[in-house]
């Protein structure tokens, strides 16, 4: 059976190239897909060549350089509408035909992709194992042993088996994850909200999200940018913030991430070892690990199926479980079977519960960058979930349940294969709108390890983008905003927190301003071309959303500008207008601020 390269980037050169036509492509991955169906179940309706004829027909007139997605063939969960096909949820008897496409699929086929099908997956999303489907059992795509993961294990398995350049899931629980860490497949579980649920088959409306399967990190970056948009249809949309565009993705600036202090395993061998050498690699690549404690993060998930959110579940599925309860997979009414008994006082004191559970666990997350863990503890057989289709499955969720209850972002990245050859992977997950920094992180993994990629090759070496960026912006101070000075405060009222102290690049002369508005004194940097000096300095990190009422304050001639560290870097700062620097005193020779101080109280004395 052939094999296809189908990453986005190889794609793209392809079509340029005249290598392949979309037409050609799609009709042969068409006939892999059928073929591998019968052992894997990877799709409960793959598309006939007259349903993919109107997608292949509007690429007319358009090439590789005027629709970003030109020809990119890709697989949705069978939850999400396209239109004029059957949605089935894996469950026949709920089945519908929609009239038009959920809001991200005409997103997609509006840039040039082609869908090819509609994905296998846990019936009405619930699982994580991929067993849960009247239309087959999805098994890995390495190891025929272990489940695909699920509930997106058609669309997970698409890209693995490279029948899709990327493919459409939903992650409410760890849908998103589990199969893609089990798969040696990048999974993006976005923020909630910023890729449009609309026309999604909801499985906890207020917490679902869509996931992107990809080979790479760099591909799930470019597939976010081109979609995340907010959706009038879709009233749990937002908007992304610039911040978390697409020049956020690259190579991570020194950071400091979290790893769970006890960590969970379920009795693995290789998975501790495997983990360790997660943390090392990022240690490597100039991140800080802080130890963190897990346990309200693992009790906020333990909410998610314990707790009244499957109430929220059992909305969906409840009225065809009453009238017709065959119709649904008795695993499914298992899991469901406490919602209809829980309260509204249920509910409310499991979301005082979960509210107090967020601000501890905010709290954790204001202090780093982003935080690892494994994407689930170890990998279950088929075997232990023919025999406990619940203990297993709950076991793969320990690391993933939290996340939408909490409002983060996360990305499982595959890092290991194990011995056996099944894939092994982490998640890396952080602040909401952290998405494309926390890709970085992923890219930064992918690199590190160098595993064999989808479609052939690996990845390795350094992103050649600029420098990734979150939610927080570094700033350089250099006078009385520096620790314990006057205005120091300033910074830390908008929960700015100090990053290192260290010396601007040679390159600049102090002064010295006369006093401003109550008698504080102040310095001006000046960049010169010759006569420079390193001067001492501080990077503060403070949240974006304060970058523009601390700015606001600042007296001229002081502006904002790009300052260089000792390091070669360049970053935000405080400099002096020109004019400002008539009657002020250079005190250059000091090397610094504090050192300026110390000298004037020497003096006084």
């Amino acid at each position: 059976m052939p094999s296809f390269d189908l990453r986005l980037s190889t794609l793209r050169a392809a079509y340029r190239a005249k290598a392949t036509t979309p037409a050609k492509l799609i009709g042969e991955l068409r006939e892999k897909a059928a073929a591998l169906d019968a052992e894997f179940h990877l799709f409960i309706h793959l598309l006939s060549d007259a349903e993919i004829a109107p997608y292949l027909d509007a690429l007319e007139g358009h090439s590789p350089d005027s629709l970003p997605l030109y020809g990119v063939p890709f697989a949705i969960k069978d939850n999400i509408d396209l239109a004029g096909i059957p949605t089935t949820a894996a469950c026949p008897a709920f089945a519908y035909t929609p009239g038009e496409s959920a809001t991200l699929v005409a997103q997609l086929i509006a840039l040039g992709a082609v869908p090819i099908g509609k994905a296998n997956l846990d019936q009405f999303a619930t699982g994580l194992n991929g067993t849960r489907s009247p239309y087959g059992k999805c098994r890995n795509s390495v190891h025929p042993d272990y489940p695909s993961g699920g509930s997106s294990a058609g669309s997970a398995l698409a890209v693995a088996l490279g029948v899709a350049s990327f493919a459409l899931g939903t992650d409410t629980a760890g849908s998103g994850r589990v199969p893609a860490a089990l798969n040696n497949l990048v999974g993006l579980k976005a923020t909630k909200g910023l890729l449009s649920t609309a026309g999604v088959v909801p499985a906890c409306r207020t917490l679902d999200c869509v996931t992107y399967f990809t080979a790479t990190a760099r591909e799930a970056s470019e597939l976010l940018a081109l979609t995340a948009k907010d959706d009038p249809r879709d009233a749990y949309s937002r908007a992304n913030p610039q911040f978390n565009d697409a020049s956020a993705f690259g190579k991570l600036p020194a950071f400091r991430f979290g790893v769970p202090s006890v960590l969970e395993f379920a009795g693995c061998a290789e998975s501790p070892a495997l983990f360790a050498q997660a943390r090392a690699a990022l240690e490597a690549a100039g991140g800080v690990a802080v130890e963190i404690d897990f346990a309200p993060f693992a009790e906020a998930a333990r909410l998610l199926y314990e707790g009244p959110w499957v109430a929220e579940r059992y909305s969906v599925a409840g009225e065809l479980m009453q009238t017709n309860p065959d119709v649904v997979l008795p695993v499914i009414r298992d899991v469901l079977a406490k919602a209809p008994g829980t309260t509204a006082v249920d509910a409310f004191r499991a979301q005082y519960r979960l509210q107090a559970l967020k601000k501890t666990c905010d709290a954790v997350l204001d202090r780093l960058d982003f935080v690892l863990t494994p994407s689930f503890p170890r990998p279950v057989t088929l075997d232990e979930l023919a025999r406990d289709p619940i203990g297993p499955n709950s076991l793969l969720g320990y690391y993933t349940n939290f996340m939408n209850l909490l409002d983060y972002a996360a990305v499982a990245t595959p890092t290991a294969f194990m011995a056996n050859g099944l894939p092994w992977g982490v998640t890396v997950f952080g602040r909401a709108f952290t998405d494309q920094y926390l890709l970085s992180a992923a890219d930064t993994l992918q690199r590190a390890f160098a595993l064999p990629v989808v479609g052939g090759g690996t990845l390795s070496g350094d992103a050649s983008e600029g420098a990734a960026r979150n939610d927080r912006v570094r700033f350089v101070v250099c006078g009385a905003h520096l620790d314990g000075l006057p205005l120091n405060g300033q910074l830390r009222a908008r929960g700015a927190r100090l990053v290192e102290a260290t010396a601007s690049a040679p390159r600049y002369r102090l002064h010295a301003l006369p006093a401003g508005a109550g008698g504080v004194r102040r310095p001006g940097m000046e960049r010169v071309a010759r006569d420079g000096a390193a001067i001492a300095v501080e990077v503060w990190e403070l949240p974006s959303a304060e970058l523009g009422s601390f700015l606001s304050g600042i007296p001229a001639p002081l502006a904002l500008g790009k300052v260089e560290l000792a390091d070669g870097s360049w970053e935000t700062g405080f400099v002096c207008e020109g004019y400002g620097l008539e009657g002020a005193t250079d005190i250059t020779r000091f090397g610094g601020w504090r050192a300026w101080l110390a000298h004037r109280e020497d003096e006084a004395r």
